[in-house]
């Protein structure tokens, strides 16, 4: 875990340091089991102008994340986003997504999620193509943790599946 924040902050660095070239396109999603709450709070940490590059090409208009005029309509894109490009099935079951809000700065967007109630689970499975839609060379890291284990694997375009059992 320590050598994927190492990772994370490091890349960050380099993307603010060469915003020009920004040569690499990378973001985790962690799904957490909530076992008080009985749902997956779930959250996707993306590099802010790779977000607001997605989202333009997605929808064809541009938006801003640090512009306070823009937030309803980030939020309503992100909605649709998320239903898109975000899924989460549990023990064979789809589960039904709540979008819950977001939280920029000026180098990183946080966007939070939460699942449909559901008991523990034995199998997690999640499709997480987001920025696939703009890059060809997205890396997304996921996080799977249920009843404190977690569970950690590297998707790389096209690649957008991961199964765990627990």
């Amino acid at each position: 875990m320590k050598t994927f924040f190492f990772l994370f902050s490091f890349l960050f660095s380099l993307s603010f340091q060469a915003k020009e070239i920004h040569p690499y396109h990378v973001g985790s999603v962690e799904f957490n089991y909530n076992q008080k709450s009985k749902t997956f709070e779930i959250s996707g940490k993306f590099f802010l102008d790779d977000l607001e590059n997605a989202l333009k090409e997605k929808f064809g208009k541009a938006v801003h994340f640090n512009d306070e005029k823009y937030k309803a309509q980030i939020n309503a894109y992100l909605i649709q986003y998320c239903e898109e490009y975000l899924k989460l099935k549990v023990d064979n079951k789809f589960l039904k997504i709540n979008y819950i809000g977001f939280e920029e700065d000026s180098e990183s967007v946080d966007i939070y999620l939460e699942s449909e109630k559901v008991n523990p689970p034995k199998k997690v499975e999640t499709a997480v193509s987001l920025l696939y839609n703009l890059y060809d060379d997205q890396m997304n890291i996921i996080h799977i943790i249920v009843d404190g284990k977690r569970k950690s694997q590297k998707l790389n375009y096209p690649d957008r599946y991961l199964y765990q059992n627990f």
